[in-house]
């Protein structure tokens, strides 16, 4: 799934994808049922099935999990004759516990629909498709079945919007007939699922979930992935061939130079770019043949953005590349997964990063997450396994027993690797570090080394309830906090704040733009924007206050982390790119120079990725991996938006093409390469 395969694309847009798994579809037939069933590595996840009442009513029901999240989908919708939304209604939960309640009518003329977060309608003289805010299984059913029905490969739809659908491929399953079908138009890349051949919903890959019809078997799953899989790749591929320009020389001409070490700016530079790397950096080179340039008057030279939280997909790369993120640290996938996409982004035959992984594991329960282990001897082996296939570090997840934090701290660091991750539950922060942790992902974490201590799961959603309820209130100096603070500067533990994604879980409300997306928003696609709207956790009235201060205080934690000596990386662990933009945007908030944020989220983390002698400032030497500025985000960290080329290595691009490419209004135009 195009949207989909990005894990955690912030939590709202992480139930909008698992919500489509649901899309379970019908036969012609009435009264009958079909279930499809969602697994994960720990076999079946949950159901989802859908009944035809009669000619034209349906209902459908979604009950399935993950981790300690939950969807929870009721619905009830009525077709016309022809196959078009009269009317429909739907309830349940979103992942995090957020109310789902919508509705849509259309009676003379007149379609209107409501939700938490909209009271809207349109003048439409036939009953046409609505999309509703979470993808619902009955409507996307109907969808499809209409479209094929009537031969169309696109229609318009309320709210807004047209749906693309195209099929790509073709197979015989047991007695099946099933096709590859791409569904595009409303985010900002196609979805891709298999129906059978009227139009019903059969089977698709997520990550590391699929779903499949009840009655068909892994083995059958597998053979319908790798097509799916390889219809992705073919799209992504056309894209960086399209998007893609390759140069063995370019010159940037008359450019400011942001110097990360120093955090000074040298004004009028030339940079002289060959086979990938810098070579020269001065007010004036001579060239001894004719370069492609760039002018580069009015714009400030820096290094590529890294992204140190991130969980890669094939696609995540196209909006990184586009907003300057040439640098990746990938904190949990699956092995073979996460080396094509490397290789992938590696060769540029996919847009792509530089990639540096991060091992994850968790211990089998039923909280786990993925990629778990059973003993502490498996996960002493997997330590092993990591080591030897090159990954860089281990993340701990919070099933992990805090008796194995220990042993697995001392074999990682017997092959040379970090060890970080959450806190495990029933152990603080101030534990994990004597036992051996190197870094911390998450600020929460922090927090609850006071709010919860050895006692409080912390593999439920206590996690995010307890920093909404109390972090606000918690004192940020005294004995212990100093103390723990004290410990983290020390120890040299490295923070993983990622505090945009936890400020979006923790201050988004019911019909407001997220507003760690609000300043962005007229630039998005107006249907990514809709599903920006609303609260992702629900949150007592009582609370609400509560709950906004504490994100206010996870600002000021930063602040206070920063002015200990307390070493700080930059990551997103949510939508990619525009994450790590306003996380760092969070960072000057809080009180950090923007020469000290810049410094972080570039020569810093290659320092910690062990890399800093060949990239992360901008170097004789050194790899190209550049983004060319127009303003000065020294000065104006919000500058970054107005990327006006992308360097990584010999590949050039234009974020302005990128952009255009997927429905993203553009922040400026892009400079010229005068040949």
């Amino acid at each position: 799934m195009k949207q989909n395969t990005i894990r955690n694309f912030a939590a709202r847009h992480l139930f909008a994808a698992t919500a489509v798994l649901s899309a379970v579809y019908l036969p012609t037939a009435l009264a009958q049922t079909i279930v499809n069933n969602i697994y994960s590595e720990k076999g079946l996840a949950g159901t989802m099935s859908q009944t035809q009442l009669d000619t034209n009513t349906y209902t459908s029901q979604a009950r399935f999990g993950w981790n300690n999240r939950r969807i929870v989908i009721d619905e009830t919708l009525k077709l016309d004759d022809k196959g078009r939304i009269l009317g429909f209604e739907v309830q349940g939960q979103s992942a995090f516990g957020a109310d789902i309640s919508e509705s849509y009518v259309w009676e003379n003329g007149h379609a209107k629909w409501q939700n938490d977060d909209e009271h809207s309608s349109a003048n439409t003289t036939q009953p046409t498709f609505y999309v509703p805010k979470n993808s619902t299984l009955a409507i996307d059913n109907a969808l499809i079945r209409y479209l094929i029905k009537n031969d169309l490969d696109q229609i318009e739809v309320l709210p807004h919007g047209k749906i693309t659908f195209t099929k790509l491929d073709s197979v015989k399953l047991g007695d099946e007939q099933v096709y590859l079908y791409a569904k595009s138009g409303l985010t900002m890349t196609p979805d891709f699922a298999w129906y059978d051949e009227e139009g019903n919903y059969f089977a698709q890959s997520w990550g590391g979930m699929y779903v499949i019809r009840d009655g068909f078997s892994t083995a059958q799953f597998e053979q319908l992935k790798v097509r799916q899989l390889k219809a992705e790749q073919t799209y992504l591929e056309n894209l960086a061939e399209q998007l893609t320009e390759y140069h063995s020389a370019l010159l940037l001409d008359q450019v400011n130079v942001f110097d990360v070490e120093k955090g000074i700016t040298l004004k009028g530079q030339q940079v002289l770019i060959e086979q990938g790397k810098i070579v020269q950096v001065a007010p004036k080179i001579k060239l001894s043949k004719k370069v492609a340039t760039v002018n580069g008057q009015g714009k400030t030279l820096i290094p590529g953005l890294w992204d140190m939280h991130g969980h890669l997909s094939k696609d995540t790369g196209i909006l990184n590349i586009a907003t300057g993120v040439t640098s990746v640290r990938d904190m949990g996938n699956e092995h073979q997964n996460l080396m094509e996409i490397q290789a992938l982004f590696d060769t540029g035959k996919v847009l792509g990063t530089r990639v540096y992984r991060a091992g994850f594991m968790d211990k089998y329960s039923e909280n786990s997450a993925g990629l778990s282990v059973k003993t502490l001897e498996e996960a002493l082996e997997m330590v092993d396994f990591f080591a030897d296939n090159g990954y860089v570090q281990i993340k701990l997840y919070s099933s992990i027993d805090p008796k194995w934090v220990k042993p697995i701290a001392q074999r990682a660091h017997s092959r040379g690797l970090r060890l970080s991750g959450h806190i495990p539950a029933f152990m603080t922060a101030e534990q994990a570090v004597h036992a051996g942790y190197n870094e911390i992902q998450h600020i929460n974490m922090l927090f609850l080394n006071f709010l919860a201590g050895e006692k409080v799961d912390t593999r439920t959603k206590q996690r995010f309830s307890l920093i909404g309820e109390k972090a606000a209130e918690m004192p940020m100096t005294g004995k212990e906090m100093d103390a723990f603070i004290k410990l983290l500067a020390d120890n040299n533990v490295v923070i993983d704040p990622t505090v945009s994604t936890f400020r979006s879980l923790l201050m988004s409300k019911n019909k407001q733009i997220d507003q760690e997306f609000a300043e962005i928003a007229p630039h998005l696609p107006p249907n990514f924007v809709r599903n920006l709207k609303g609260a992702q956790m629900q949150v007592e009235e009582e609370h609400q206050s509560a709950y906004h201060n504490s994100g206010d205080a996870l600002l000021k934690m930063v602040k206070i982390l920063y002015d200990a000596g307390v070493p700080m990386v930059a990551g997103t662990d949510s939508v990619p790119g525009f994450t790590l933009l306003r996380e760092l945007e969070l960072y000057t908030m809080s009180g950090i120079p923007a020469t000290e944020v810049l410094k972080m989220a570039t020569i810093d983390s290659a320092r910690l990725m062990g890399v800093a002698h060949q990239t992360g400032s901008i170097s004789e030497g050194k790899v190209a991996d550049l983004i060319l500025v127009d303003g000065d985000p020294s000065q104006d960290i919000k500058a970054l938006r107005k990327l006006s080329l992308v360097i990584k290595g010999s590949q050039v691009f234009k974020p302005e093409a990128i952009f255009e490419q997927i429905g993203i209004t553009p922040f400026t135009e892009a400079s010229r390469i005068i040949l």
